[in-house]
């Protein structure tokens, strides 16, 4: 089987974000954007209290989606839970119409 699907990753984040988590922030930064170049990762949201990350996530599998948060320096402070998604609509970043004149 050689299909993408789309998973919604649910982090919880933890009630206190310590020295070290904060630390980590930058290199789960650098992380996300490589996997965003890949096309691996679609979304990836905070709530405003910042207790709640969400990303959706192109993959194979659930594993595969394993794999790619494992990799996440932060995953392992955060709860989380993986939802594979029926379908996944996002509206697309219209470009400008440019004027030849």
């Amino acid at each position: 089987m050689n299909y993408e699907y789309q998973f919604m990753v649910d982090f919880t984040l933890p009630d206190q974000l310590t020295d070290e988590f904060m630390g980590l922030i930058p290199y789960q930064r650098a992380a996300v954007n490589k996997l965003f170049d890949e096309g691996s990762l679609l979304n990836y949201s905070l709530s405003l209290e910042r207790s709640k990350l969400w990303c959706v996530f192109n993959a194979k599998s659930e594993m595969a989606v394993m794999d790619l948060i494992a990799d996440l320096p932060l995953t392992s402070f955060m709860e989380v839970q993986i939802s594979m998604l029926t379908f996944h609509n996002a509206m697309e970043p219209k470009m400008p119409h440019f004027s030849l004149n």
